[in-house]
């Protein structure tokens, strides 16, 4: 089988993996598989896990929170936030999963942080216009 060259790029990293034979992702259409010489490709990946393999070894696994996945001259280009590899489903699963619970309550904080300069600032507008009368 026919090798390709994946690359993973992330805000602090990036990986160069050579001789990947197969790929499995999935975008919001399903789960779809790519090989070497597969024509021009381009796709967003959901949250979750995809997996590759190399000629000899065993699937190993790809987490993602969400990817642009871009596939040209036999080569995948995966672009992301953050990933993580792992040949052990369970252990990935649980990363993945402790992942997203983190990322909810960052967005959560996010949000409630968000309100609360809102209100601020309308209690500032309020006591503006009665000070000056501003309509």
């Amino acid at each position: 089988m026919n090798p390709f060259v994946l690359n993973l790029f992330d805000a602090s990293h990036e990986q160069r993996i050579a001789g990947v034979t197969s790929f499995v992702g999935e975008d919001a259409t399903g789960c779809f598989g790519i090989q070497a010489n597969h024509a021009r490709f381009m796709t967003t990946l959901v949250f979750g896990l995809a997996r590759f393999r190399l000629a000899t070894d065993d699937w190993q696994y790809l987490a993602l929170p969400g990817a642009v996945a871009y596939f040209n001259n036999n080569e995948l280009t995966i672009s992301t936030r953050h990933f993580l590899i792992d040949t052990d489903l369970e252990r990935i699963s649980n990363l993945l999963e402790q992942q997203l619970i983190a990322e909810e309550e960052n967005l959560r904080a996010t949000k409630e942080s968000l309100y609360k300069m809102e209100q601020a600032m309308l209690k500032r507008m309020l006591a503006l216009n009665r000070k000056t009368g501003w309509q």
